[in-house]
């Protein structure tokens, strides 16, 4: 497949919409999403690949690490990552919308995001849609970080995992979309995490509220039984620990 060398920054962006939606472990010319985003690109499927593990060298987990693609990448690969730093919200919603027009169909769809409780069309209509839009990028790309896998429990049913904010979406303007703000729970333990019956400690050890009162059930004691055990971390963007110690310290404070 011939292609041009240079990438454009709205093919930048594009991979870097897909590099938030697919497990490190997954990033190889054989997925069949970096062939779609390939074939869309007119662009061959290991030139798409080597693109995304570029992007993932500038995570400064993976460097500390050791892990990265070329030595030296590319300049647009820097830059949209500084640029979704500095405004992730509205690159996120630029991503979905760049997503939606190559694949001819609505941003709403695209994004996956629900609109039958939305007005028709007017300003709080695109508010809505844009905060619905950023936070199923943000469930997406928490999941994907996790190997759709609760990072408690290990369960993989995608129908039970939720992206959890550790400090939440109305609280922290700025981590909004910050995948180390996120942990992929099941929707038990994420209501629990929510209420600060649940935190994690800075050893990533969980810990519950001696408020729970769940009785003495086969299923109570297994809600409690991760009670000191380690989260089980992604390869890649681990949860802060700053952000886990702001949400411990409530949590403590009313346990």
């Amino acid at each position: 497949m011939a292609e041009h060398s240079n990438w454009t920054r709205e093919e930048h962006i594009l991979a870097f919409n897909l590099y938030c939606q697919i497990p490190f472990g997954s990033i190889n010319s054989r997925n069949p999403k970096i062939q779609q985003l390939a074939s869309l690109l007119g662009r061959t499927p290991s030139s798409v690949a080597l693109k995304l593990a570029n992007i993932a060298r500038l995570d400064p987990v993976l460097k500390a690490r050791g892990v990265g693609g070329m030595s030296h990448g590319a300049k647009g690969e820097e830059e949209i990552w500084k640029e979704f730093s500095e405004r992730p919200e509205e690159l996120a919603l630029e991503s979905e919308r760049l997503r939606a027009s190559l694949l001819g169909k609505t941003l709403e769809d695209v994004a996956g995001v629900e609109i039958d409780d939305l007005p028709k069309e007017g300003i709080e209509r695109d508010s809505l849609v844009k905060i619905r839009v950023n936070q199923n990028f943000f469930r997406k790309r928490v999941l994907s970080l996790y190997g759709y896998q609760c990072c408690i429990t290990g369960i993989k049913e995608q129908a039970l995992l939720t992206a959890s904010h550790i400090v939440p979406w109305s609280v922290d303007v700025n981590n909004r979309l910050n995948p180390r703000n996120g942990l992929c729970l099941n929707a038990l333990h994420d209501r629990a995490f929510d209420r600060h019956l649940m935190w994690v400690e800075d050893d990533l050890t969980v810990h519950f509220s001696s408020k729970i009162s769940l009785g003495d059930s086969e299923s109570a004691k297994w809600f409690l039984s991760f009670e000191g055990k380690k989260l089980l971390l992604p390869k890649i963007f681990s949860p802060d620990p700053t952000l886990l110690a702001r949400h411990a310290k409530i949590a403590r404070s009313t346990k």
